[in-house]
């Protein structure tokens, strides 16, 4: 991924807090059948591995965890939000018409290699810690104890766990750092009025502490 200086996210814990919002991953492998994209939900362990470790499970009959054999190299995309910007909504455009569209992101990309776990007790437990996570907010949690056992007994065979240390972690938040803070304020002003509250919000906290 081409990352200009200013558009750079290295701070681990803003990656792995943007992987965990954020978790349907794009799992990217090159396998025997050649490239293949997957979208998958992740658990991210951050203290397993020194930048952490994610865990995911795939349907039997994907092919996926058959192309691929462990230690295989993979790459997994977390896209937080993205949004329009219009050079309108630069106080400075009208001014000296000087500005042009563009499109603002905030993305992580975790290399890895791959581990296969066709075994019950893992994907039962990563199953399992995946639910708590996910089932939390709800005002009555689903557990795997609300479905019949050998109904979730068939699932879990029917299923195949991922994991994969994350061996490099690289992340982009491209926000109109390359502008003038004013700028950065009023197209983030302009987003967070139409609904793109997320990266409104990020380009108007990142005028704030950059300029």
């Amino acid at each position: 991924m081409y990352i200009p200086t200013h558009f750079d996210e290295p701070k681990i814990g803003v990656l792995h807090q943007l992987i965990n919002s954020h978790p349907l991953g794009i799992l990217f492998t090159a396998g025997k059948s050649g490239m293949d994209a997957n979208h998958i939900p992740f658990l991210l362990d951050p203290e397993q591995g020194s930048l952490g470790t994610l865990h995911a499970h795939v349907a039997r009959s994907n092919p996926v965890w058959q192309d691929v054999v462990d230690n295989d190299e993979v790459l997994v995309v977390f896209r937080a939000a993205d949004a329009y910007i219009s050079p309108t909504w630069y106080p400075s455009k009208h001014e000296t018409q000087r500005q042009v569209p563009t499109w603002n992101y905030m993305v992580a990309h975790a290399f890895g290699k791959v581990v296969i776990h066709d075994d019950e007790r893992y994907v039962r437990g990563m199953v399992a810690r995946l639910t708590r996570i996910h089932e939390a907010p709800q005002e009555v949690p689903w557990k795997m104890t609300h479905a019949p056992r050998d109904y979730i007994d068939a699932l879990i065979k029917d299923i195949v766990g991922l994991e994969f240390e994350i061996t490099k972690l690289i992340g982009k938040s491209k926000l109109g750092q390359d502008e003038s803070a004013r700028d950065m304020r009023g197209a983030g002003t302009r987003l967070r009025a139409q609904g793109d509250v997320l990266v409104g919000d990020a380009m108007i906290d990142r005028a704030e502490s950059d300029k």
